[in-house]
């Protein structure tokens, strides 16, 4: 099977200018190809994974990833998706943004002699000069063709600004500098990208005569529809002090039956006939599946110790078994509690919930457990009486389980 056939069989390409030129590229490890990551928060997320997966498995058939990094068009904000504004950023925190993907896209790609290149499109951006980039560049665009993409239509509905409206103009410059200075020759990306990465390929043959080619990748949506990689208290992060490692594997030890087997293809690198031996499976052993994607997954990004110790401690929970050690936990000063904390403050305190009127919904409709007693009380106040060896678990739901230590 060639790279390409495995990749169409796994689900992740979407759409692609040229298929027979890039199946001719990536099969041959000819490619060199760029995927953009703006710096938009300090860690990477799940919704980064699959470009991150993609980037790895082409490299391991000979082809030469460049990662790059937006330190100028993070200053911009990307509107695809997006119905508001993004936020704007300093360049100082851009900067360290991208100081810490460097450090976690190593997980996945190796950067060593010359093997893959991380960019920062900082570099060619920050300091161009407005009036010979407008005559150079952005002749090469039509303001009418611009308007008709999902991108920009999205945003007019509530004001695009002229800030973003450039951001197209930016990525597919990008793709013409890293095509002209580094020999870059495809570019890839989500499906969202779609009319961003034309615009690029389109530049390239304006400006140089030659080809470039773009191949987006599918989005990772559940069997309802919706983006994967976000949970009721916010995105799940690479970093692990952002999302614990144990949270990550619980995560995707909780994806739905109907995902399982998708996640497994699209984001692990089993071979593929031992995750078709898995489609197979129903009821429990669709649990022994998600126990495997978690475990793969958290190995990936946060190694063999860190998947172990994640595994160890679900066991402890849910088959009562194996060690709590590793279980997410929140030390509290004995002090803090004196006569008394109400389990709303304590939630809030473990960040459990995001505010209390969410904790009381939880409790009304059962969803509160401690040391396995389901509580019914909004106003359950905690004392030291409950802490047996300095230490409870709160029970949020059906999956999400907290220790809580007097220290």
């Amino acid at each position: 099977m060639t790279v390409y056939e495995e990749l169409v069989k796994r689900g992740l390409i979407a759409q692609v200018t040229d298929e027979e030129e890039i199946k001719e590229l990536i099969n041959n490890g000819k490619a060199t190809f760029y995927i953009g990551f703006d710096p938009t928060a300090d860690s990477l997320h799940v919704g980064h994974f699959m470009a991150l997966c993609l980037m790895k498995r082409l490299q391991m058939a000979g082809n030469k990833p460049i990662a790059l990094v937006g330190g100028g068009t993070g200053m911009i904000g990307d509107p695809s998706g997006r119905t508001d504004l993004r936020q704007m950023m300093t360049v100082e925190t851009i900067n360290e943004n991208c100081e810490r993907f460097k450090e976690q896209m190593s997980r996945f790609i190796d950067f060593s002699d010359g093997k893959a290149l991380m960019v920062n499109n900082a570099d060619w951006l920050r300091d161009l000069n407005y009036i010979d980039f407008i005559r150079d560049i952005g002749s090469h665009f039509s303001v009418n063709r611009m308007l008709t993409f999902e991108c920009y239509k999205q945003r007019m509905e509530k004001g695009l600004s002229f800030l973003e409206f450039n951001y197209m103009i930016m990525q597919s410059y990008d793709f013409y500098r890293l095509y002209k200075d580094y020999g870059c020759n495809m570019q890839f990306g989500g499906d969202d990208q779609w009319s961003n990465m034309l615009g690029g390929t389109e530049l390239i043959r304006r400006k140089l005569g030659k080809d470039a080619y773009a191949m987006t990748i599918t989005l990772l949506l559940n069997s309802e529809g919706k983006k994967m990689g976000k949970t009721a208290s916010g995105a799940v992060w690479l970093d692990p002090n952002k999302t614990s490692p144990f949270d990550f594997y619980q995560y995707w030890r909780n994806v739905g039956d109907e995902d399982v087997i998708k996640c497994l293809k699209m984001l692990t690198f089993l071979p593929l006939e031992e995750i078709e031996k898995m489609e197979k499976w129903e009821g429990s052993e669709l649990n022994k599946a998600k126990e495997i994607l978690a475990y793969e997954l958290t190995e990936l990004v946060h190694g063999e110790d860190e998947a172990d110790k994640a595994k160890e401690a679900a066991s402890a929970l849910f088959k009562g078994k194996g060690s709590k050690e590793n279980m997410p936990s929140t030390d509290i000063e004995k002090s803090e509690i004196n006569d008394g904390i109400s389990l709303l403050d304590l939630m809030l305190k473990a960040e459990l919930i995001p505010s209390k009127s969410e904790g009381r919904r939880l409790v009304k409709q059962g969803g509160v457990s401690v040391d396995d007693i389901k509580i019914t009380d909004v106003n359950k106040m905690i004392t030291l009486e409950d802490f047996k060896e300095n230490e409870i678990i709160i029970k949020k739901g059906k999956k999400v389980y907290h220790k809580i230590n007097i220290v």
